[in-house]
């Protein structure tokens, strides 16, 4: 049985969620163009393994909502209790899929802003402080004072990211004298392309249409990583995607797995990439080649059509546009479509909750490929190495199941000491894929989590 949690929602006026918690070394995040939630501390935890890994967590939630208590002032589209989440990609991954409920969070929707309080209902009731509210967030979130490394979370574990002697090939400094190494993952930067033909030949004998793998870097620091000055630098450098932080997986995605959102669903699909110059007239003429592009096209196409396929069963009727957009992002451009569902005509009590929406969605043909199955055997095949977090859902729900999941993608996972991380990005290969391109596109991918782990070391 969860536990028993009270929860008091009090509405606040001064400080925005951004400019937050000196206290918060281990930041719980889901925030895009000033909007979402920041949030630390854990009032109730849990982990989940397994092909039902998405159902148990459901199920657990639920329980913890019958189970909760709240009093205080409504929210603005979010219902108080909330929690934040992780799932793995792969059913089989050995890391936990996590819910956290967080002692202290502040959500902000437009000018609006709520904390949001939780402690054990066996206490009687939650203790607010007795300042204003607002002085609790006095020290700024981008520039946090310094403070020891975080110790290791009391219950479940986080991951070490693999380190031997591979790790030390290629090795490279990010930034002069910011105490940070980057090393070789499983696979060199230079064995890249030939991973890439393989998967070429797999398609050439028809084994899959589409395919998305993915490298891994590792990066080591001293000292210690400040999660919450990563955090920062991704909000402030990529305002347009999703900054995330739960379970020491932290990232900024530019993909919206599914937001459920009264009745209506929404799913951002990105697949067809070029990476940008840094010029400005080059880099609308690359834009206009991108949108132009048949191998671009074509996988774009498979990613839209898995998620359509996907969200079907749930609703009544689904819209789209016949043609995508191009996403300008600081490092990348990607072909973009918004994929729309009406939930209205159901009955209120029989809507899916945004969880389940992940389940089916998890894993889009933008992160697998399709044949969905076929896909996933050859990553398996090809990569060698557990995804754990990566590319699985992340992001947040609330009382009522409604809520915001993205694809974790551009991120980074970090060990419990936060001396290691464990950073991925991955492309999707068609017919018409050349392996050299496909080495750049992971490269670029990069470039959000490198240029995070500077600033913040700086």
């Amino acid at each position: 049985m969860p536990e028993r949690l009270h929860f008091t929602v009090t509405p606040i006026d001064a400080t925005p969620a951004v400019e937050l918690f000196s206290q918060a070394t281990e930041p719980l995040v889901w925030w895009r163009r000033g909007q979402g939630l920041v949030a630390w501390g854990q009032a109730a935890r849990a982990e989940f393994n397994g092909p039902n890994r998405f159902d148990l967590a459901e199920a657990w939630w639920r329980e913890v909502v019958a189970h909760s208590r709240v009093i205080g002032h409504p929210m603005n589209w979010a219902v108080a209790p909330i929690c934040l989440g992780t799932f793995t990609f792969a059913a089989t991954s050995p890391l936990p899929s996590v819910l956290v409920v967080p002692e202290v969070a502040l959500y902000q929707q437009g000018n609006q802003r709520w904390l949001i309080k939780a402690e054990p209902l066996a206490t009687g009731g939650l203790r607010l402080p007795s300042q204003d509210p607002g002085k609790l967030f006095a020290q700024p979130f981008a520039n946090p004072a310094p403070g020891p490394p975080p110790a290791s979370p009391k219950t479940g574990h986080q991951p070490r990211p693999p380190t031997g002697p591979r790790g030390k090939a290629e090795g490279k400094a990010l930034g002069q004298g910011s105490g940070i190494a980057e090393r070789s993952g499983h696979h060199r930067a230079s064995a890249w392309p030939g991973v890439i033909q393989q998967a070429l030949t797999a398609i050439n004998r028809g084994e899959v249409e589409k395919v998305v793998l993915a490298r891994d870097v590792l990066v080591a620091a001293e000292p210690p990583i400040d999660l919450r000055q990563v955090v920062s630098a991704l909000m402030r450098e990529y305002p347009d995607c999703w900054t995330y932080s739960v379970e020491g997986l932290v990232g900024a995605t530019p993909e919206l797995l599914v937001r459920l959102r009264g009745g209506l669903v929404t799913s951002r699909v990105l697949a067809g990439t070029i990476r940008r110059t840094g010029d400005d007239a080059a880099d609308l003429a690359r834009a206009g080649a991108l949108a132009r592009s048949s191998k671009d096209l074509e996988e774009h196409q498979f990613a839209v059509e898995s998620v359509i396929a996907a969200l079907e069963p749930f609703v009544e009727a689904l819209s789209w546009p016949e043609v995508p957009s191009v996403l300008h992002l600081p490092n990348v451009m990607h072909l973009a479509t918004d994929v729309v569902g009406d939930l209205t005509g159901r009955d209120r009590g029989a809507m899916p909750w945004s969880v389940a929406l992940a389940k089916a969605l998890h894993p889009t043909a933008a992160v697998c490929g399709t044949p969905r199955l076929n896909a996933a055997r050859l990553i398996a095949q090809l990569e060698g190495i557990d995804r754990g977090r990566y590319a699985g859902p992340v992001g947040w729900m609330d009382a009522t199941g409604q809520g915001e999941w993205g694809i974790a993608l551009r991120c980074g996972q970090f060990n419990a000491p936060r001396d290691l991380a464990q950073l991925w990005a991955g492309g999707g290969i068609v017919a018409a894929s050349v392996p050299a391109e496909e080495l750049a596109e992971t490269e670029a991918k990069l470039q959000p989590m490198r240029q995070a782990l500077t600033l913040a070391s700086g």
